[in-house]
């Protein structure tokens, strides 16, 4: 642990296994079949840069819905949240800059709630940048930042403090899993929690199939870029000699699955080099990227009776495009 210099502040990290964990999931990723990266490793400084131009694209409707439920229903989030004037920690999951947050922190804060900021992100950039901005937008935030894998940091949240935990895991970030990943995912987050603590979770719902997939095919080729962009952090950070310009992104949906899926495409016969494996292409081979999926309302209902929340509440955004559905542990 390190104590940040802003009063308030303090900064914490999860040891030196990271690079070696991200070594050893990419090598995995590229002997395994059919090829694939995983997506948390987008998120290195000019990813995270990246993915703030996302989420700015007019195409991008994601940010927007639920921008819209966190600045115009603030009220009502911070009633269904807080339920009484008990002290808790507020968790953000990947809480990147914390842009829709920010409206719940400023709220709580502006009335007095007694509460800690947690937010909890892989990216150590990230975190040092939200911490830098919210030390000027809402200087008397007590805030603590955890860098690391989700369930890793939720332990560490537990052993500072006691107090109930309300956890955002914002932004449809459940969509970047396999549906039975999700499954497993919010039953372990049901295990980390205790009685009584709440878990507000963003769904992005199924709509229009053009909406959807040109939230994810930009034409000016910024998503793209972002997919790429691991390719060029392999190569800088595990001694990679991918040739980007020989891989092509392409993007996919399904409307009857829900699922939104992004490969990178081998333009031809290739070897590539990590670190000490030689990893094969085949023209017209892929690599999976990432996937988005979309949720109907009885996909989610399903998801939380499986395991085991109550369901307690649901905000949607003013088009009834995304919900934030509010999650209580029994």
């Amino acid at each position: 642990m390190e104590l940040n210099p802003y009063t308030k502040s303090i900064y914490i990290e999860i040891g030196d296994t990271a690079q070696e964990k991200f070594n050893r999931e990419v090598i995995d990723g590229l002997r395994s079949k059919p090829k694939r990266l995983p997506s948390k490793y987008f998120y290195d400084s000019y990813g995270d840069q990246l993915f703030q131009r996302i989420m700015a694209m007019p195409e991008y409707y994601l940010t927007g819905c639920e921008l819209d439920i966190f600045s115009n229903k603030t009220t009502e989030l911070a009633t269904i949240l807080t339920m009484g004037d008990e002290p808790f920690d507020l968790i953000e999951l990947g809480a990147g800059d914390a842009m829709k947050s920010s409206y719940l922190l400023k709220h709580l804060v502006t009335n007095g709630v007694d509460f800690t900021y947690m937010p909890i992100d892989i990216s150590g950039n990230i975190l040092s940048v939200l911490n830098d901005k919210l030390k000027v937008d809402i200087p008397q935030l007590d805030i603590v930042g955890l860098e690391g894998e989700y369930f890793d940091m939720l332990e560490k949240a537990a052993s500072l403090s006691s107090r109930r935990k309300v956890v955002l895991f914002l932004g449809s970030n459940i969509g970047n899993m396999e549906l039975e990943e999700a499954y497993d995912f919010c039953d372990e987050l049901y295990r980390k929690l205790s009685s009584g603590d709440v878990l507000l979770i963003g769904f992005d719902l199924k709509k229009n199939p053009h909406t959807i997939l040109d939230a994810y095919n930009d034409k000016t080729g910024i998503t793209a870029t972002f997919n790429l962009n691991l390719l060029t952090r392999v190569n800088r950070e595990l001694g990679g000699d991918f040739n980007v310009k020989q891989f092509q992104h392409y993007q996919t949906y399904d409307p009857i699955s829900g699922a939104c899926r992004s490969y990178l495409i081998s333009l031809l016969n290739q070897d590539v080099t990590v670190g000490d494996y030689t990893i094969s292409f085949t023209e017209n081979e892929f690599i999976y990227m990432e996937i988005s999926q979309k949720f109907s309302e009885m996909d989610i209902k399903q998801l939380a009776g499986k395991s085991g929340f109550d369901i307690i509440g649901e905000i949607t955004d003013s088009k009834n495009w995304f919900v934030d559905a509010i999650w209580r542990v029994r």
